[in-house]
């Protein structure tokens, strides 16, 4: 296919393909970064049963129980 005379250059992919986080095997466009819909909600599952957390930092209590003065 020729775009206005010129032969087509090859494309290149916007992402390179990357290992599925989940089971290893060759992302998909679809459902990039993994590789099937079953690995993006087994991931999805992890996340909202609590299996992963993102550490915060601890906040000390401020209030009426604090002795600041």
């Amino acid at each position: 296919m020729t775009v206005a005379g010129k032969p087509e250059a090859k494309i290149t992919p916007l992402r390179p393909r990357r290992p599925c986080p989940e089971c290893g095997q060759p992302s998909a466009r679809e459902t990039y970064p993994f590789c099937s819909t079953r690995c993006k909600n087994v991931d999805l599952n992890r996340w909202l049963s609590g299996a992963y957390v993102l550490p915060g930092r601890e906040e000390e209590p401020s209030g009426p129980e604090s002795d600041d003065g």
